[in-house]
């Protein structure tokens, strides 16, 4: 049957074929209503027939139908002609063949995964199977010095970048205030990080002070396509895409380094991968390395054994220390986004359920958070009594057992969720990690014959025991905001821009004031960061005067605190605090 679609102006609908009492048909069950022929037709109970005495007649013969009524004549029902409008239009009326209606279908389909937002970027449902590594693919200018998914969706990556933009403030302020002088000018920055858009930001900042770039991805699930398209045609030489096998991981990061006539002198690290590739396979390459910028606690953790064991040839900075990158990063975008990721893989509700954080660091503080004020109940396993101190007036400690809904181990370590404890868990229990490397889950041991792994939705698999039991497995155990979800891209402007202060230090420091070890972000760069921040919150510092400073034996303008002080979790509370005096002030 087809459809027709009647839209138009009111003002022209016609009423007069509408029948009046008096032209009704003597049995007729309609009659009209005390407000005049014109009036709106009410049954006559009186005159209804009964449903067995009714017939409908083929309106293939007549057009209309008919009534049976008791005494077996037969009278016409009134006739009602269809309201017309004006502006009708005859092809709404057509039926669509088939061809039109598959048409259609692939329009829907494609506007719906036009936008390549960053959630459709971890949901992209591309039919193209072919590896990246075996397709010739060239930007607009002809460059082919790259590898990723998909080249035509350079113009949703820019989209993405430039959204991200918007929210990276100090990244932006310091663009534009070192332009000019190109503090980058010769450096040939190798980077091995996520690649989204808030990483596109800091590659196109890097470039812009002067900074050469070839960047591979630390994650195999974290990669926007789009917007490594969008740096592809920008001209930046990109090896990534989502869904890397672990071959296409390292194949990836040997494209970034081993290039005929470009030999990297800066390493900006994210897991310490590619620090480990270079020192594997091209040790010599050290001998023109000024240095190397590090931001997660894996990293880290390789760089001081290699600095133990004397092992580390160039000097490195620890960005994962930085005040600005622990208080922030680690804490605040662990707390927005660990939820984010769990909604979207699995849908679940947590409030009421149990939940084991391994960890209480500055990341298990923010997964904590997040959860218990969901209505979670949250326990924590620590080894440091000062961090198990610390959360025991928040949370509760506890031992690994079979009663919990979720476990979620951010330390950093390996093995911190063993196969002992995956089969002790109960049916449906959730399995995630928020720390950086896929060691920390022990998913080697599942991979198992007795085990059958099911592949539910993208990064969700149930991992199902002989008996029937199974646990939900996020991501194969990898990180799980950015393999399944996005981050906040303020939180990685204050990343983003230490890393940058961080190589443009190592990359412009006189030769002997960094030997080969591991350093931290000097506290003045600190301080710099958050100053780029506050004009975002519409904050102002109050300044010392100068017997305050020569009181306190400060300089005006800093450093205000020893490299030994330790911030607690107020940073977001002073900018308040500091935007709320300033309000106060303005009324006094």
């Amino acid at each position: 049957m087809s459809v027709q679609v009647v839209a138009a102006k009111m003002a022209e609908v016609e009423l007069k074929d509408v029948p009046t009492g008096k032209d009704l048909p003597a049995g007729s069950p309609m009659t009209p209503t005390s407000e005049g022929s014109l009036g709106l037709l009410t049954p006559n109970p009186a005159k209804m027939p009964q449903a067995s005495a009714m017939k409908r007649s083929d309106p293939q013969q007549n057009g209309g139908e008919a009534f049976v009524n008791r005494d077996g004549t037969v009278a016409e029902a009134p006739r009602m002609k269809k309201i017309q409008f004006a502006d009708q239009k005859q092809e709404f009326n057509k039926r669509p063949s088939k061809i039109g209606r598959r048409s259609l279908s692939r329009s829907i389909s494609q506007s719906s995964t036009d936008s390549y937002s960053s959630a459709a970027s971890y949901t992209d449902s591309s039919d193209d199977e072919t590896s990246p590594r075996d397709k010739q693919q060239k930007n607009s200018k002809g460059n082919g010095d790259f590898c990723i998914k998909n080249i035509k969706q350079a113009d949703f990556g820019r989209r993405e970048i430039e959204i991200a933009e918007q929210e990276m403030p100090a990244l932006m302020a310091l663009r534009k205030r070192a332009q000019g002088e190109k503090p980058l000018a010769g450096a040939k920055v190798v980077g091995c990080t996520h690649i989204t858009a808030q990483t596109a930001v800091l590659m196109e900042t890097l470039s812009a002070l002067g900074a050469q770039c070839r960047w591979a991805a630390c994650n195999i699930y974290s990669t926007q396509n789009e917007v490594a398209a969008a740096l592809a045609e920008g001209g930046f030489s990109v090896f990534a895409w989502k869904g890397e096998s672990e071959d296409d991981f390292w194949w990836c990061i040997d494209r970034c380094v081993n290039v005929e006539g470009w030999q990297p002198n800066m390493i900006l690290d994210d897991g310490g991968d590619l620090t480990h590739w270079i020192y594997k396979k091209y040790p010599n390459m050290f001998k023109k390395i000024k240095g190397i910028v590090e931001e997660s606690v894996t990293g880290v953790h390789r760089l001081y054994q290699l600095s133990k064991a004397g092992k580390l040839c160039v000097p490195a900075m620890n960005v994962n220390d930085s005040v600005t990158k622990q208080k922030f990063d680690n804490l605040y975008c662990c707390r927005e986004s660990i939820l984010d990721g769990l909604k979207r893989t699995t849908d679940v509700m947590f409030g009421g359920k149990q939940v084991v954080v391994c960890g209480y660091g500055e990341v298990g503080k923010g997964c904590c958070a997040a959860l218990k004020a969901m209505g979670s109940i949250v326990y924590v396993t620590e080894i440091d009594p000062i961090c198990a101190l610390f959360l025991l007036s928040h949370c509760s400690l506890c031992v690994c057992s079979d009663l919990f809904f979720l476990f979620l181990p951010p330390s950093g370590n390996k093995n911190v969720v063993v196969r002992e404890y995956l089969d002790r868990m109960k049916n449906g229990c959730i399995v995630c990690n928020m720390g950086h490397s896929n060691t920390e889950i022990d998913v080697a041991s599942l991979r198992t014959p007795e085990l059958t792994w099911e592949r539910v939705r993208s990064q969700v698999d149930h991992v199902i025991w002989p008996d029937g039991k199974r646990i939900v497995l996020l991501a194969e155990g990898r990180l799980l905001n950015l393999s399944c979800s996005t981050v906040p891209t303020f939180v990685l402007s204050i990343t983003a821009t230490t890393q940058a202060l961080a190589l443009i230090e190592l990359y412009n420091a006189p030769e002997g004031r960094y030997k080969q070890d591991v350093y931290l972000l000097p506290k003045k760069m600190d301080e710099y960061v958050a100053s780029l921040h506050l004009p975002t919150f519409d904050a102002h510092l109050t300044e010392l005067t100068d017997e305050q400073a020569k009181y306190l034996g400060l300089n005006k303008n800093g450093p205000f605190k020893p490299n030994y002080y330790r911030y607690g979790n107020i940073l977001f509370l002073a900018v308040h605090m500091v935007c709320v005096r300033r309000e106060l002030m303005s009324l006094m």
